[in-house]
């Protein structure tokens, strides 16, 4: 993946946190393009009684994250200047996904069958 790159969304399952911080969230099998990507953090903010709080626990599990020129959210409330982004593992490349589709269309169809006693 690099700026300006296709990418589709595999994974859209967001917990509680995320979907009350962000104000636009990917959709699974939608297409985006990487407006940019940066190191940043497994868990941006912490909830505690309704307010966010910082707990440095996404700190120690840097992770890639990327923006979208389709999708803007907020800023990070805990790294001024930065607007909330996404893990890249939430992404697959253009390419990726597209062979992954067929790859499960054949398999549907039955494509590969199994031989008796392999698994």
């Amino acid at each position: 993946m690099q700026n300006g790159s296709k990418v589709v969304c595999v994974d859209d399952v967001f917990p509680a946190w995320a979907r009350a911080s962000y104000t636009a969230l990917p959709t699974k099998g939608v297409t985006y393009t990487v407006r940019s990507m940066s190191p940043g953090r497994g868990k941006p903010l912490h909830i505690v009684d309704g307010k966010p709080v910082k707990n440095g626990a996404g700190d120690a599990h840097p992770e890639i994250y990327l923006l979208v020129d389709e999708l803007r959210n907020p800023p990070d409330p805990f790294c001024a200047g930065a607007e909330l982004g996404f893990k890249a593992d939430r992404f697959a490349p253009m390419e990726e996904a597209e062979n992954e589709a067929v790859y499960e269309e054949s398999e549907a169809k039955g494509a590969f069958a199994l031989i008796p006693g392999e698994a």
